[in-house]
């Protein structure tokens, strides 16, 4: 096996987190997986890079030549992605000829780019959609996405990168998606209550909603009997044949057949934010 940087950042992200399970959880991966993938890394490398105990990993001299050579060559890389990245979009006379968008609500990514189709009607769009904040915020930090949108839950922050900086634009409250003939529908809210018998339907993601959503049935006095966790389309799916209640931002887009509803109280409150990367030389610029 060949060494890639994938598998550098995967032993910066052990060392950083101290114990398999903990970079398992911040990588994605089960920690099984998480621990043949180190078995093959150490085998191209020669030797052990961590020795386990009850309390998490260390780092063995190995492991530490290793991690010494991972703080120059990630950053080294990140920096010649990102340089490349601006110097492939833009033009001699210093106009930006691409941009490339990425987002975790597809409603709001299809406005923007209908927005943009006008604003900058020369320019090349091209998007990428993840329901991972932490994966686009990284594309972000490497040059490989322009500008991020996002939601967040609550007052929780974005996710945390070099040469990343975050600006919230709006607040987009979580509101219930019916199918139209459903009978709560028929209300201008939604008393969170009168769906506790209902299953639910929502996009994953990697922040605290799930936490919180819980937490606002369990205020409004009952535990959610089932949560499907799918893409916006087999969300729409299940509202539409009567299986489940979606969770939907107040922004989604009207549907035949579907009623969006604000929930009583606001219990899921949500905030909606613009990243971009700058570079040192145009951090004064605003984003166009």
């Amino acid at each position: 096996m060949e060494l890639e940087l994938r598998h550098l950042k995967t032993i910066r992200a052990i060392a950083d987190a101290g114990s398999l399970t903990r970079a398992a959880s911040v990588l994605g991966l089960t920690q099984p997986a998480l621990s043949a993938q180190l078995r093959r890394i150490e085998r191209a490398l020669g030797g052990a890079l961590f020795e386990r105990g009850r309390h998490g990993v260390t780092t063995t001299a190995l492991g530490e030549l290793v991690l010494e050579r991972t703080r120059i060559v990630l950053p080294a890389v990140s920096d010649l992605q990102r340089e490349a990245a601006l110097f492939a979009r833009t033009r001699p006379d210093g106009q930006r000829q691409r941009l490339r968008l990425g987002a975790t609500h597809g409603p709001l990514l299809g406005a923007l780019v209908d927005r943009l189709a006008d604003a900058v009607p020369g320019t090349t769009v091209s998007t990428c959609a993840s329901w991972s904040e932490r994966e686009l915020a990284e594309l972000l930090a490497e040059g490989r996405l322009d500008y991020v949108l996002t939601g967040t839950c609550g007052s929780a922050p974005p996710p945390q990168c070099p040469h990343v900086l975050w600006e919230e634009i709006a607040v987009d409250p979580v509101c219930v998606m019916l199918a139209d003939r459903h009978r709560p529908a028929r209300g201008r809210e939604v008393d969170p209550a009168a769906l506790a018998d209902e299953e639910w339907a929502c996009v994953p993601g990697d922040g605290c909603f799930a936490d919180c959503f819980t937490a606002a049935c369990a205020r409004a006095g009952f535990t959610p009997r089932r949560m499907y966790e799918t893409d916006t389309a087999s969300c729409v799916h299940l509202v539409q044949v009567g299986r489940a209640v979606g969770l939907c931002r107040a922004t989604f887009p009207p549907t035949p057949g579907l009623a969006v509803r604000p929930l009583a109280g606001t219990p899921c409150p949500g905030g909606t934010c613009w990243a971009c990367t700058r570079p040192p030389s145009s951090r004064t610029r605003q984003p166009p």
